[in-house]
């Protein structure tokens, strides 16, 4: 190209460019949408246009602007902001060009007092699972939106369906009927940008700081964890700092280039090789693909390495919980994340709220993978600070037992692996979730075996968690059969679960059995603090004590055949033992899954000799009729 035509083609890339560059900026968006005071001061991402070369200022109170960086393309600034010493009020952002200015309002509130929520939960807690879409329909008026092109189907799997979050406040007496204390609702942001209802989930976020539409509004969420806590529950959310959708603005112009692990055009698929992460002469490149990857090759992987986006990850989740008072966060696809993310997550977290708990989703059935992740220890200079995993080792050891014929000892073998968790105490058990199979569609499920894995969620250490439905004995296979909508929480529904004369026999059986479980549960600190001890390991049977700092010993018993079983179980060891005044003790059914051959038992020599029924589960209270 000669020197004459670059001259002339420069002029023209400046002619073109010209009526660009020279447009007045604009401000969309800030993410947060607002803070509070006192707390650390927070980076503030807007969104607009023509943002190059724009100074910042902010108008009302004594906040500064202590730094600020626009991307290349002037559709992103960063603004760091300092608040500590001002009062809450509204600001007013304005990004100031030589074409003009753009202003944009942001809000300064009082925090929340500590008596709000905040409360975190512990193994004296029963979670529910809820995934807000599928449990019950309270305003009607979300079920169509103006400018979402698919409308509520409940006859397409993939699809929304109607529920909400009125529908869950609602019905919150009903779950505090049956024992609940604590709620988790899968993710509620907003997904409805993408215009699909295969989105209904909540896990392929479009806005990190809005609820979705078709849930209702950050009012209703707000609304719903007040009448919770009104009501002595607490409430859980699940946050998914992992990954994005794929209809996220994000994803076609990103605030830097390295916001996310790849394009859309050009990234890996996400692997589960969590191997690769715990093996200490593991490399970089091994761990790149579970660690970089896009979730399911269509979920846009957050750059959680950018100091940037740890930044803004752990302000969403901050705003979350001080919007509405939430007393801990459920995290998703936690493995996946660089652990070192995750240290300075939850530093920040706890320092704001000393109580707030986490839990986070390492599936994967071996111990030795699930607590290398939990907070308490340290691998390789990293604590993650997660207060506990799900305990997911145990639920596919309880499948195993119940259902596939495994012997007892497949359960207690990973129970004996308790110590490489720092608490296992705080680990939450289950037999589903929203990602797997529910208990009574797997083969060789019956309610016999369904209502002995309640009892052993309800008795063994660890902090119960259940499925909504899971308590009527819900069908549903794979994913997304595990989620078909709980039985009369949906106009037109002509079989409605939530009340009691309207449920099916089988229904009301297990409903019961449930409730039962856990209101005994929560009236015994053996159970909800105690230690536990085995005492009798069988083939097919288990017997095991639980017994709180007070001194109360309960006794659990189970036969999980189809014959009965005469067990010898040993109690020195048991917590149950006799002084100089007394003998052992009179053992008496607290609760039985089924009508058992014995209600009392003598012990002879320190020995309890159980007559167990087909299928039993038994609860023993100690009765001393010397003291």
């Amino acid at each position: 190209m000669t020197p004459a035509r670059r001259i002339l083609t420069i002029l023209s890339l400046l002619i073109f460019a010209f009526p660009v560059l020279a447009q007045q900026p604009r401000i969309t968006k800030i993410d947060p949408p607002n803070w509070w005071v006192p707390m650390p001061s927070p980076m503030l991402l807007v969104r607009g246009e023509n943002l190059i070369g724009a100074t910042f200022s902010a108008r009302g109170g004594q906040v500064r602007i202590t730094k600020s960086a626009v991307s290349f393309n002037g559709h992103w600034a960063f603004l760091w902001l300092g608040t500590e010493n001002t009062q809450p009020g509204t600001l007013q952002i304005t990004a100031h060009t030589a074409h003009g200015d753009a202003h944009f309002d942001f809000a300064l509130e009082k925090r929340r007092p500590a008596a709000a929520g905040f409360a975190g939960f512990s193994s004296a807690d029963v979670m529910y699972l809820i995934m807000p879409d599928r449990f019950a329909d309270g305003d009607i008026a979300n079920d169509t939106l103006a400018n979402f092109p698919q409308p509520d189907d409940r006859t397409v799997p993939r699809a929304y369906h109607g529920g909400d979050l009125r529908g869950i406040e609602q019905h919150l007496d009903y779950l505090k009927e049956i024992g609940v204390t604590t709620i988790w609702t899968t993710p509620l942001y907003d997904n409805s940008a993408s215009g699909r209802g295969d989105t209904y989930h909540g896990y392929s976020a479009t806005d990190l700081y809005a609820v979705d539409p078709h849930l209702g509004a950050l009012a209703d969420y707000q609304h719903l964890v007040s009448a919770a806590h009104a009501k002595g529950m607490k409430v859980v959310l699940d946050v998914v700092p992992n990954h994005i959708g794929p209809a996220h603005p994000w994803v076609a112009d990103s605030p830097t280039p390295d916001w996310l692990h790849g394009t859309l055009e050009h990234h890996t698929q996400a692997v589960s090789e969590y191997d690769t992460l715990i093996d200490p002469h593991g490399t970089e490149a091994e761990r790149s693909p579970t660690q970089h990857g896009w979730f399911a090759n269509i979920l846009p992987d957050m750059n959680t390495e950018n100091p940037l986006v740890q930044k803004y990850l752990t302000q969403n989740a901050l705003w979350w919980v001080e919007s509405t008072a939430l007393d801990g966060l459920r995290i998703d696809t936690f493995a996946y994340v660089d652990r070192s993310f995750w240290t300075g997550f939850h530093q920040t977290l706890h320092t704001l709220y000393p109580h707030l708990t986490t839990v986070g989703e390492i599936l994967d059935g071996d111990p030795t993978i699930v607590a290398f992740f939990a907070g308490g220890a340290t691998h390789d200079g990293i604590d993650t600070g997660l207060d506990t995993p799900f305990d997911y080792p145990t639920r596919f050891a309880l499948i195993d037992v119940l259902l596939h014929g495994a012997p007892m000892s497949r359960l207690t073998g990973t129970l004996a692996r308790d110590w490489l968790y720092p608490h296992p105490e705080r680990l939450s058990t289950f037999l589903s979730n929203h990602d797997t199979s529910r208990f009574m569609s797997q083969p060789e499920a019956t309610p016999e075996k369904l209502k002995i894995g309640f009892g052993l969620l309800a008795t063994l250490r660890g902090m119960p968690q259940l499925y909504a439905g899971e308590e009527i004995a819900m069908l549903g296979g794979e994913d997304p059969d595990n989620r078909r909508d709980f039985p009369g929480g949906f106009p037109g529904d002509t079989q409605k679960a939530f009340i009691a004369a309207a449920r099916t026999p089988q229904q009301a059986a297990m409903h019961d059995w449930v409730a039962q479980l856990f209101t005994t549960r929560a009236q015994h600190a053996a159970f909800t603090a105690g230690t536990q001890q085995e005492l009798d390991v069988g083939e097919k049977t288990l017997a095991f004590s639980r017994t709180a700092a007070n001194g109360e010993t309960l006794l659990v018993a189970v036969n999980n055949s189809d014959t009965e079983q005469q067990i010898a179980v040993p109690l020195h060891d048991s917590g149950m033992q006799h002084d100089a005044q007394c003998a052992w003790p009179q053992l008496t059914i607290l609760l039985s899954a089924k009508q058992a051959p014995q209600t009392t038992i003598a012990p002879t020599d320190g020995i309890a000799h159980l007559q167990l029924a087909p299928w039993q589960f038994a609860i023993y209270r100690a009765d001393w009729k010397c003291r």
